[in-house]
């Protein structure tokens, strides 16, 4: 959108298991994520992992926001009070992806509300299989009110903070 590289394909296979099966495609940058429960998580063919540990105030946080103008505006409080926790925050465009960037490491930790079960299901498989915690935002399983992922040390950490 935009010319920007931020979007993506992403697909995922989900039994009565939950999701088993992964793939994500970044054609812009010809970037392919992909992982299978149990089998860790890949990009462009190399296994990759998760960035563990990193404390809170160094770490590279991704992040997304509503379309709604009043989530988009709570959202935005959230940000104001952990800028000043972190190292730094990005904005990439796409769930899918925020959540294969912190699977290689590329990004400490994403959160981000209202999302969709299709925004997170293969990303969030790649992201656990690279060694990182989703979870909601409460700590139990991710839905549409919030989608948090990271080390499990940041995770802890940006749990208390958001």
């Amino acid at each position: 959108m935009y010319g920007l590289p931020g979007w993506n394909i992403s697909i995922a296979a989900k039994s009565q298991e939950g999701v088993v099966a992964a793939v994500v495609f970044a054609p812009s940058i010809n970037g392919f994520w992909s992982a299978t429960k149990n089998g860790g998580a890949f990009y462009n063919g190399k296994k990759i992992k998760c960035n563990e540990p990193v404390d809170l105030k160094l770490a590279l946080i991704a992040t997304g926001f509503s379309y709604d103008l009043d989530l988009r505006t709570e959202q935005g409080e959230r940000m104001r009070k952990l800028i000043p926790q972190i190292r730094d925050l990005r904005r990439n465009g796409a769930a899918a992806v925020d959540l294969c960037y912190v699977a290689m490491g590329a990004v400490d930790g994403y959160f981000e509300s209202s999302l969709k079960e299709w925004d997170f299901a293969a990303g969030g498989l790649i992201a656990t299989e690279a060694g990182a915690v989703i979870s909601g935002r409460t700590g139990g399983a991710p839905d549409g009110d919030m989608v948090v992922c990271a080390g499990a040390a940041l995770h802890a950490q940006l749990l208390a903070q958001i």
